[in-house]
């Protein structure tokens, strides 16, 4: 189905597993370069309880059928599937105002954020469909009664109510932990971009790939959808700080204390060191990511810089770079290969820029840009949402409100002036909170005064510098693996942040009980659970043989003076401890010459390991290793090894096996535990 070739058209609602109309023929939808109708959107007559419960009764029960691995494979092959028809949503992308750099962002930023949780689900998480969150806790005395943390998916729907400025990305970023957290999702684009969101989902639908209800897209209001959300839903809101604040106190989200999640308005902030002075690569670097924050996707971004805090002995020279790159910036149609700087979103969007343009000059002048006379290149000048980049200059910051209050969603950003870094860091903090701040500075101990007074009250701080200017991402640019939200004003919320943002779709439970019951239910062998001891050498086991709790009780070995000689000379290390008698008997910690911990471990291999070839492949490493009781010549060592977790790969013909190790000396004590990590063959050979 080509639907660029039907424009304008109706935009569709995938909902209960099929394509629906609204009921009337709907609001039109603007070319924001040319004003000419794209699309026409309408919710009408979609009944939303039934679309919540169709969520919860077929998409929450397949998803959760699959494990972390498997929903992982499902996110990679989306993934590509989605890149495979990249040009398609660039074609229509332009419509939206977006040039083609504006569009990698939303397109193959969104598609890569697919595939960054597809590998990060793979890696970081378990082939299981629970989560373990952090260690057992020891109840009684006897180790009779523990208890685990454990993570398990929510089994409602995920409500994704999005922003207009990014149609794809903004769906993406959310879905991705979303379904690899097993829960389904219900998209709600902003209607002045919903024809690229639905294109998408078209794609993604065709695809086939995701399990029936797993994926719904409403175009169009959302109707009284919130009336029926319930407890084990949540919700998710990107927009403006005064909507958010509605839907957070809507009564059905209070009353089912359903999770809310909002990133909303942020006056995000640079800060140009006062060693930056001008004609140093910071102060360079500070004018290209300034202008660049202002310019990309016409300024309507969420990071978007738009309070500019510098050095007051600075700030005449930084107006005057400013003025003269942003004066260069060719705005116009953006299927111009030459424009640089598309137009807003709409008219209606031009307009509450200007008008907060309006706001900011009670306390700040205009320095470069005029807001009511756009210079293009192309594009209709009547009829598109063009708007020149405007700078705006704040003599007095610490006196001003509107510049710590008005956000004009749009190419502006107001410069203010500071003196010492204290001030700066209160000029920044003004804001109320905000998604990210950058500092630009080659001097670490500005770096850490100012960082360390912005962190609480941002989600994310950029330092840039020299140093990293080649390989950074930049100040407005939101990953996978870090934590996109802020505090107060931001909107209090946390998405992303790797495996983090998984955890929001998930329910932490303390699990109590006997060990034995606990390993049942988490997958996870624990100390006092039962366990196999004698037979078959659990290293001769295939993973389609070894069970949680098979263990190998093994013989002895006494640790002499010479073996802590042989060790010390061999490895080179002579640390006085092992060495010196005197010196030992010194240590508090020790009554005399005692045996390295890695020796230690040396020997508890040799007492376990199985030398044959067979199923185990490799060691791959140890966790949580501790040294509990030093070990003197003289002393026995024997080795209690237990089969903790098994992983098999989806993908692979082997899976990763956890192996309790408790190295025990001649009176029982423990002297060293931890985890040995081994890749195990799924069936012998």
């Amino acid at each position: 189905m080509n639907v660029m070739a039907n424009r304008p058209r109706r935009l569709e609602s995938y909902v209960g597993g099929q394509w629906v109309a609204g009921a009337k023929e709907g609001v039109p939808l603007l070319d924001a370069s040319t004003g000419a109708p794209v699309a026409f959107i309408d919710s009408t007559g979609i009944d939303f309880k039934a679309i919540l419960a169709y969520g919860r009764d077929r998409g929450g029960p397949a998803l959760r059928r699959l494990s972390f691995h498997e929903r992982a494979a499902m996110l990679k092959a989306l993934g590509q599937a989605l890149m495979e028809r990249k040009e398609e949503f660039y074609a229509l992308s332009t419509a939206t105002g977006a040039t083609r750099a504006d569009s990698w962002v939303d397109i193959e930023g969104g598609i890569g954020t697919l595939l960054s949780y597809a590998s990060k689900g793979r890696r970081e998480l378990p082939n299981t469909r629970v989560l373990l969150d952090g260690d057992v806790e020891l109840l009684s005395k006897d180790g009779t009664f523990s208890a685990q943390h454990i993570l398990s998916p929510l089994q409602g729907v995920a409500v994704h109510i999005n922003a207009f400025n990014f149609p794809c990305w903004g769906m993406l970023e959310k879905l991705a932990p979303t379904l690899l957290a097993g829960v389904p999702a219900i998209v709600k684009p902003a209607s002045q971009t919903a024809y690229l969101t639905e294109l998408m989902v078209r794609r993604i639908v065709e695809t086939g790939i995701l399990p029936e209800g797993a994926l719904q897209l409403v175009c169009g209001s959302v109707g009284d959808l919130l009336d029926h959300v319930e407890g084990q839903d949540a919700v998710t809101f990107t927009g403006s700080a005064s909507t958010g604040q509605r839907l957070k106190t809507h009564k059905a989200i209070v009353q089912n204390s359903v999770r809310f999640t909002m990133e909303a308005d942020s006056l995000n902030a640079a800060v140009l060191g006062l060693d930056a002075a001008p004609g140093t690569e910071e102060f360079d670097l500070f004018v290209k990511e300034v202008a660049r924050e202002m310019t990309v996707k016409a300024g309507q971004k969420c990071t978007a810089i738009r309070r500019v805090i510098a050095p007051r002995s600075y700030s005449e020279a930084l107006i005057e770079n400013l003025r003269a790159r942003l004066g260069k910036t060719v705005i116009g149609n953006p299927t111009d290969e030459a424009v640089r700087m598309g137009p807003l979103a709409s008219l209606d969007q031009r307009e509450e820029v200007r008008a907060r343009i309006r706001d900011l000059s009670v306390d700040a002048e205009i320095v470069a840009g005029d807001p009511d006379n756009a210079n293009i290149q192309s594009g209709d000048a009547a009829a598109g949402a063009f708007l020149n980049p405007v700078l705006l200059y704040c003599e007095k910051p610490g006196s001003a409100r509107a510049i710590h209050d008005v956000e004009a969603f749009g190419p502006v950003s107001t410069i203010m002036p500071y003196d010492t870094a204290e001030e700066a860091v209160d000029l920044a903090r003004r804001g109320k909170g905000s998604l990210v701040a950058s500092v630009f500075t080659n001097d670490p101990a500005f770096a850490e005064e100012v960082v360390l007074g912005l962190a609480p009250f941002h989600g994310r701080v950029m330092i840039g510098n020299r140093v990293s200017a080649k390989s950074s991402t930049g100040h407005g640019s939101p990953l996978p693996g870090l934590v996109h939200g802020g505090p107060g004003r931001a909107g209090g919320g946390e998405e992303l942040g790797g495996m983090r943002g998984v955890k929001h779709y998930m329910q932490r439970t303390a699990i109590q009980g006997a060990p034995t019951m606990l390993s049942a239910v988490t997958g996870r062998w624990l100390p006092g659970a039962d366990a196999r001891a004698g037979g078959e050498h659990p290293f001769r086991k295939s993973l389609a043989e070894l069970k949680i709790g098979d263990q190998l009780i093994t013989a002895s070995r006494t640790v002499t003076l010479e073996d802590i000689e042989h060790f010390a000379n061999f490895t080179g290390d002579t640390f006085y401890a092992h060495m010196d008698e005197e010196a030992a008997k010194a240590n508090p910690f020790f009554d005399g010459r005692v045996a390295h911990g890695y020796l230690i471990v040396s020997f508890a291999a040799g007492l376990f390991v199985d030398p044959a070839p067979g199923p185990v492949l490799a060691n791959y490493g140890v966790d949580n290793l501790r040294f509990l009781t030093p070990v003197n010549p003289g002393d026995t060592l024997k080795v209690q090894l237990t089969c903790k977790e098994i992983n098999p790969r989806a993908n692979a013909e082997h899976g990763e096996v956890r192996w309790d190790c408790n190295v025990t000396n001649q009176s029982g004590a423990t002297v060293a535990q931890y985890d040995v990590l081994t890749m195990v063959a799924k069936t012998r050979e």
